[in-house]
This record gives C-alpha cells, structure tokens and sequence, in this order.
C-alpha cells in the first residue's frame, strides 16, 4: 500500500489525473527507448505553471504516485517542487507506464485510507480513458500534456473506487489557465 499519513481518514477523496508534459520526440531510432524520454524545455515550463497554478489555488496533494517513464517523473517532480511536496516522497508505480487504465485502477485501489489528496502521473491514452472511466464525462478525447484533471468521489473507500464512481470537478492545461 502506498502510505504518506497527513491527513485524518476521511471519506470524501479528491484524484488528480495528470498527464506527463511535452517530452522530446523518440524519433525512429531503435537506441532510443520511449521509456526514456525526457521533458524538453516547454514540458519543463508546463510543468512548473500548472504545479504554481494549482499553488495558488491552496492545493496540497498527502501523496503522489507517478509512472516509472522518466518524462512522467521528471513532471511529477516539477509539480512537487511549485507545490513545496518532498520529490523523495513521491512513490513510483512501475505499472502505470503501458499498464492501460486497470493500473491506473490498481493503483487508486490500494491507496491508503489515511490519503485523501492524492495525484497520479500518467500517460496517454490510459490516463484520459481511466478520467472517462471513473466519470460521466468526456474529456475530449486526449488531455493536453501536463494538463490536470480532479476528481472527487464521496463517501467511499478507495479500495471502492471503479467505473462511474466521481465527480467531474474540472480540467485545467497550461493551454487554459491564467494567472493573476
């Protein structure tokens, strides 16, 4: 199980889904692994104005979870630093990267109750099918990269968590916020 105790057990849970940033391009090069991929300079940058986005706005995640792929790491990492969440402590989920949306699952499943703010770094297409899976929402096919979207499910465990089961509180990308 994962387990960053901060908070009191509370029914009421809030995920953030979130898309890795923009990453440099694999090319066809058999040497380069996707895996591998790091951010470029504009993932970097998209990283940090969502991560200052979602400081201003008070958010405090108890846990990260983020996917072994470097570029999902490096994001996850970006957005612990905007938000002042030790990077140490966020866990890696090796099954996340090229899992499909039931890692995805697997992973809000065995969060500790102890969590109740809990984001998860991803990839396309899984995170955007795992957002419509736990939703009645569409979220347009693909997120954006380093874009966020928060769910919240009441009175529920997250080893309860499955299909229809959230509430669609937003979607925010560096493409669609402003600061003032």
């Amino acid at each position: 199980m994962y387990i960053r105790a901060k908070t009191i057990e509370n029914m009421n849970k809030t995920l953030y889904l979130i898309r890795h940033a923009t990453a440099e391009d694999g090319g066809n090069t058999p040497m380069f692994r996707d895996f591998d991929r790091e951010l470029t300079s504009t993932g970097i940058i998209e990283s940090a104005r969502m991560g200052k986005f979602l400081e201003a706005k008070g958010i405090k995640f108890d846990l990260i979870v983020s996917s072994a792929a470097e570029r999902a790491k490096a994001t996850a990492k970006i957005f612990a630093e905007q938000l002042h969440y030790d990077a140490d402590a966020i866990v890696i989920d090796d099954a996340i990267y090229g899992g499909g949306p039931r890692s995805y699952l697997a992973a809000v499943n065995q969060l500790d109750e102890s969590v109740s703010f809990v984001a998860v770094f991803g990839h396309n297409p899984d995170i955007t099918f795992f957002a419509e899976y736990l939703t009645r929402a569409d979220i347009g096919g693909s997120m954006d990269k380093a874009s966020v979207v928060i769910l919240e499910f009441d009175d529920i465990k997250w080893a309860e968590v499955s299909s229809k089961m959230a509430k669609f509180l937003g979607y925010h990308s560096p493409q669609n916020i402003t600061h003032s």
